[in-house]
């Protein structure tokens, strides 16, 4: 990692690293002062809250002999989005049934008959916590996916959205490392890399204080809820900027209209 600044050294990096200097006493106090020699390279410093998985502001001063250049270790907001596609004749019958069955002779669901189905089905697991999908959850995932805006889902959008719900269970799975049926803050950063968000620290404090509760903890519907978010903004950005500038330019109206959602 030397010399780089677009970087994250997470659990998996830092866990395996020896540090080289630590404060006196790891107690809860407001400041920590610490004086060290070292050898000239590049170096880390990682504050630290007393109790775990707790977020809290705090000023960081470094005084040095000579000058030495700082800069924040931080991953620059990206995604990589994998576009499904799917023809009919791909989708299993019985899946096509269950579908008829669900949606009648129209063969589209509604935001509320989706949310309808996801909570039945999450309301029969009991390794995952959840409060379950809220009306603005399912009408997000009907505005990701209407293609042709009539706001409901079709078989072939509601067959992308049930593959999409079945990669990012796997992944709630995977990254609740303490089987508490939630996702911590910690273990959300993680999940949204895995699932081809990069976040930095400003983003990742945006979605605890959307999604989270009291205990900083992310239960299945607002991580589903979170990762739809976090696609349909990236999507249009993309649509708005111009030549990879990086920013977009809104009218009132545009700014107004994207806001509402």
């Amino acid at each position: 990692y030397k010399g780089r600044s677009n970087v994250r050294l997470g659990p998996d990096v830092l866990l395996r690293q020896n540090s080289v200097a630590l404060s006196d006493t790891f107690i809860n106090t407001r400041e920590v002062c610490s004086r060290f020699k070292l050898p000239p390279g590049e170096y880390a410093i990682i504050p630290s809250t007393f109790q775990p998985h707790k977020n809290g502001s705090f000023v960081l001063r470094v005084f040095s002999e000579k000058e030495a250049k700082t800069r924040r270790l931080e991953e620059k907001i990206s995604a990589k989005i994998e576009e499904e596609k799917v023809s009919e004749k791909d989708i299993d019958p019985h899946f096509k049934n269950i579908f008829k069955q669900v949606a009648g002779s129209g063969m589209e669901i509604s935001a509320f008959e989706l949310v309808k189905i996801l909570n039945n089905i999450v309301s029969q697991r009991t390794d995952i916590k959840t409060d379950g999908f809220s009306i603005d959850t399912g009408r997000l995932i009907v505005s990701l996916l209407d293609k042709d805006e009539n706001g409901k889902l079709g078989l072939k959008e509601f067959h992308v959205i049930w593959n999409k719900l079945q990669k990012y269970l796997e992944i709630f799975k995977s990254h609740d490392t303490d089987n508490s049926g939630t996702m911590s803050s910690l273990e959300m950063r993680a999940a949204a890399n895995k699932a081809g968000f990069h976040i930095d620290s400003a983003l990742l404090q945006a979605i605890v204080n959307r999604y989270a509760d009291v205990h900083y903890a992310v239960d299945f519907d607002n991580f589903v809820g979170c990762l739809i978010k976090l696609e349909m903004n990236f999507k249009m950005f993309k649509a708005l900027e111009k030549e990879d500038s990086g920013k977009i330019e809104l009218s009132l109206k545009q700014w107004m209209c994207l806001a509402i959602y």
